[in-house]
């Protein structure tokens, strides 16, 4: 596996990201295109309702299994930067800081992350700017 940094971090899964997506939002504008083409014939209106309903909970199911998926790793990491934080300084990390600044700081090294904490909150630094900060990358090669 190739070796992250700032400028590669970044992961797609491109069946998910790239072919699912443009699937469902296919799926989505034919159901509609259906439903319209449906209106006046009684006898096909209601199964071209029901596809659009399908489409619209396809949609829906897509959306929400990623977003459950990602708030249980953010939940995890902070629990791990906390945890690493209050072993490299015997302090937990402050709860001031935003979600998307502790999941940057998981990309530090032990020596400079408790700084670069400080650092984040006092100067307000974004997800980006903390990425950007870090000298001695620490790759998280799990999170999808």
């Amino acid at each position: 596996m190739q070796t992250q940094n700032y400028s590669n971090h970044s992961r797609f899964v491109p069946l998910y990201h790239y072919v699912a997506s443009t699937l469902l939002l296919a799926i989505l504008i034919g159901s509609f295109i259906n439903l319209a083409n449906a209106v006046g014939k009684h006898d096909v209106l209601y199964s071209a309702s029901l596809i659009c309903a399908m489409a619209i909970a396809l949609v829906l199911v897509w959306f929400f299994a990623r977003s459950f998926a990602l708030k249980a790793q953010d939940r995890a990491i902070r629990a791990e930067e906390n945890f690493r934080h209050f072993m490299l300084t015997g302090q937990p990390l402050d709860n001031r800081l935003r979600m998307s600044q502790v999941i940057a700081l998981r990309f530090a090294s032990d020596e400079e992350m408790p700084a670069l904490a400080k650092k984040a909150l006092s100067e307000e630094l974004s997800s980006k700017q903390i990425k950007q900060a870090i000298q001695q990358w620490r790759g998280d090669y799990y999170r999808v």
